[in-house]
C-alpha cells in the first residue's frame, strides 16, 4: 500500500484481508461466472464474514462503523480483480441499504438490516426508469396512499441485483412534480404485482441487472423511508458516497490496466 497520512495499521490489515478474499473467492471464477451470467449467492455470506458487507453500517445491525477510507480500500481491491459485474451485484447493498439505515423506522431496520449485512438477503436500489435516469426529479413511478398501504405502479430499469434482490429501495412519486414529490419505499421481493425481466448486456454479464415492473403493488406504509417528499435528499446523500467509491474503483482498475500494459511492453 502506498504510504499515506490517512491510512493506519487497521487500514493496511483490512486491505490485506480483502485482497486475499478477492484472490481466493472471485478471481479464479470470474470468467466462469461471466459465462453463466450469475454467481453463487454464497459469495455474499463469504463477503460478510470478512466484514465487507457491514462497512459503514450501525453495529447494532451487524455493521462496522468506520471511515470512508475503508470503503475506498474495499472498492479498490474489488476493482483490481476486473470482475466488474460480480463486484457490482455483490455490493449492491451499499446503495440499496443506506437509506434504510438512515431513515427507516426502528422496527424495519431491525427486521431487514441484519439479514442484508450477514449476506443472507440481497438488497438493491431502484431509481432509473425507462424514460430517464439522471434526472431523478422527473421520475414517474407512483405510490398512492390507500389506508395503511401505498399502491405502487410504474417501471424501473438497469437495476443491479434486480432479479435476485429480496429488498428493493424504490424511488416513487407520492406528491406533485419535481424533487419535492419524491419519496423512498422499501419494497420486498415477494410483493404481489412485482415482476422482473433480466437485461442482456454487452458486458458485466455476471451482474444481475433487470427491469422491474410494479403493477398495483401494495406496500405497507411502514416501509416508507423517512417522510413523504424526503426521498430526493436521501437519494442525493446516497449519490455522494457512490461517486467517491466509484472513483476509487476506477482509479484502481486503471492502475491494473497500466501495470498490464507496462508488463506487456517489456516482454
Amino acid at each position: 500500500m502506498t504510504k499515506s497520512p490517512f491510512y493506519t495499521s487497521d487500514h493496511v490489515a483490512f486491505r490485506d484481508v480483502v485482497r486475499r478474499f478477492v484472490e481466493k473467492e472471485i478471481e479464479p471464477y470470474a470468467n466462469e461466472w461471466d459465462e453463466a451470467g450469475t454467481f453463487p449467492r454464497e459469495l455474499y455470506q463469504k463477503a460478510a464474514a470478512i466484514g465487507l458487507l457491514g462497512l459503514g453500517f450501525p453495529e447494532e445491525y451487524g455493521g462496522v462503523e468506520t471511515d470512508n477510507f475503508m470503503w475506498i480500500i474495499a472498492q479498490q481491491e474489488l476493482a483490481r480483480s476486473g470482475a466488474g459485474g460480480v463486484n457490482a451485484s455483490l455490493m449492491s447493498h451499499s446503495i440499496g441499504s443506506p437509506p434504510i439505515a438512515h431513515a427507516g423506522r426502528p422496527e424495519l431496520k431491525a427486521r431487514v438490516l441484519p439479514d442484508i449485512l450477514s449476506g443472507r438477503k440481497i438488497s438493491a436500489l431502484a431509481i432509473t426508469e425507462p424514460g430517464g435516469g439522471s434526472d431523478v426529479a422527473a421520475l414517474r413511478t407512483t405510490a398512492r396512499r390507500d389506508g395503511d398501504v401505498y399502491v405502487v405502479n410504474g417501471e424501473k430499469t438497469f437495476i443491479t441485483s434486480g432479479m435476485r434482490a429480496d429488498y428493493i429501495t424504490v424511488a416513487v412519486r407520492t406528491g406533485g412534480p419535481g424533487a419535492g414529490g419524491v419519496s423512498l419505499l422499501l419494497i420486498e421481493g415477494d410483493t404481489p404485482g412485482l415482476s422482473r425481466t433480466p437485461l442482456k448486456k454487452m458486458g458485466w454479464w455476471a451482474s444481475d441487472t433487470a427491469t422491474l415492473h410494479f403493477d398495483d403493488c401494495r406496500v405497507p406504509a411502514a416501509n416508507l423511508l423517512g417522510e413523504e417528499g424526503a426521498g430526493f435528499k436521501l437519494i442525493m446523500r446516497n449519490f455522494n458516497s457512490e461517486r467517491l467509491t466509484m472513483a476509487a474503483g476506477c482509479i484502481a482498475a486503471a492502475r491494473v490496466c497500466l501495470d498490464d500494459a507496462i508488463a506487456y511492453a517489456r516482454q
